[in-house]
């Protein structure tokens, strides 16, 4: 119940996909004009269309760009927007992939960023995104789902504001994308960053990053070097997405990314998903049931994912997630989930964090019903 670190199990396809590159295909993307050349090419075109069409992204496939994680997704689009004197909104639910960058370029001297306060279940209100806004706002950046609470953040409402006002807005879909629809024009987001490897169920070192058309001409590379194409000049590529794409292709990771789309969208996948919606809503209702815990987050299964962070009072949350780990097999996580602003508000900082729990798309309710007796029987015993 680590979903959130990574997704695992994987879909039978994906390893399939992962392997059949591996072992059949074997070339890299745009390396060459050999016949596995052309059908690694055909691939990487497949899946940005596979992407596309799932986050609904206007435009063609030429609006989404692959990286090596949602971290790296995040870096360029904060690193290559952002100019000396821009002021950046974002929330103190953020994870440190933004956190970071920010913090770097403000401690530079080059940006002034506001950070707004989120209420004590990691929800961010929409209208302190705004009333943040200043006349040389830039961007604003805002997570779609918290990595520790499971709070759903309103971006439709962040999105409209940000149109209105000609800012960007940036959208951090690493615990979003794959669990809950997420639709680019109907949140109204200039730029999307989410890595492959969570909700989206591909492998490790995969990342994907959305941009509008206006964006893909205004964001500047993070990386340069060799793209592949106009191997005859020296000056980076401006055609995207082209542009963000320096250094090979992890080509076997974007196979998996492809198959797993094809999963999510099919018949079964959809029923695993289903399935994870009655998971989220049995475990919250157990949690909540359970004396000798403080659960966080949004009290309504609606308002938040299938997120869970608690504390097991008196325990220090290390020794709570070993107990789990060690007594009942549980995979859980424990600490700061690099959101330190967030466990800040929460006041549980100083006292190392939470542990938390994180359901993915192949736990079942057998699965959440152990966690939930494995945890009252951990709090029951601190309190005998």
């Amino acid at each position: 119940m680590d979903n959130a670190a990574t997704s695992w199990p994987k879909p039978e396809s994906v390893y399939a996909a992962i392997d059949h590159f591996q072992r059949v295909v074997g070339a890299p993307a745009g390396r060459g004009g050999y016949k596995e050349v052309i059908d690694v090419l055909r691939l990487i075109e497949q899946t940005r269309s596979q992407i596309a069409s799932f986050i609904n992204a206007p435009g063609d496939r030429r609006n989404i760009a692959f990286t090596y994680s949602g971290t790296d997704s995040l870096s360029t689009a904060i690193m290559g927007v952002l100019n000396d004197g821009d002021h950046v909104v974002t929330s103190t639910a953020e994870h440190n992939s933004v956190l970071r960058p920010l913090r770097f370029l403000e401690d530079a001297n080059r940006i002034s960023v506001s950070r707004v306060d989120c209420d004590l279940d990691g929800y961010v209100d929409a209208r302190k995104i705004s009333e943040a806004a200043q006349a040389n706002t830039k961007l604003v950046a805002l997570t779609h789902v918290s990595n520790v609470t499971g709070a759903i953040q309103p971006v439709e409402s962040v999105g409209k504001f940000c149109r209105e006002n000609d800012i960007i807005f940036l959208l951090d879909a690493a615990q979003s994308l794959g669990h809950i629809p997420v639709d680019v024009q109907a949140i109204g987001c200039d730029m999307l960053a989410a890595p492959g490897h969570k909700g989206l169920l591909g492998p490790l070192g995969t990342g994907i990053f959305y941009y509008s058309n206006r964006m893909g001409e205004r964001v500047q590379p993070l990386r340069y070097g060799g793209t592949g194409t106009l191997g005859g000049a020296d000056e980076q590529p401006t055609d995207f997405p082209e542009k963000f794409e320096s250094g090979n292709l992890n080509a076997p990771g974007i196979a998996g990314i492809n198959a797993a789309i094809e999963y999510l969208q099919s018949e079964e996948g959809k029923a695993c998903l289903a399935e994870a919606e009655e998971c989220k809503t049995l475990l919250l209702a157990g949690l909540q049931r359970i004396a000798g815990i403080k659960l966080f987050g949004p009290a309504e299964a609606d308002r938040r994912t299938g997120v869970f962070a608690f504390s097991v009072d008196p325990m220090a949350c290390t020794d709570a997630a070993a107990a789990l780990d060690s007594a009942w097999s549980i995979q859980t996580r424990a600490g700061l989930h690099c959101a330190p602003l967030l466990h800040r508000t929460l006041g549980t900082e100083t006292a190392g964090g939470l542990v938390r729990l994180s359901l993915g798309l192949f736990n079942t309710k057998e699965n959440v019903n152990s966690a939930i007796s494995a945890i009252s029987e951990l709090a029951s015993e601190q309190h005998v």
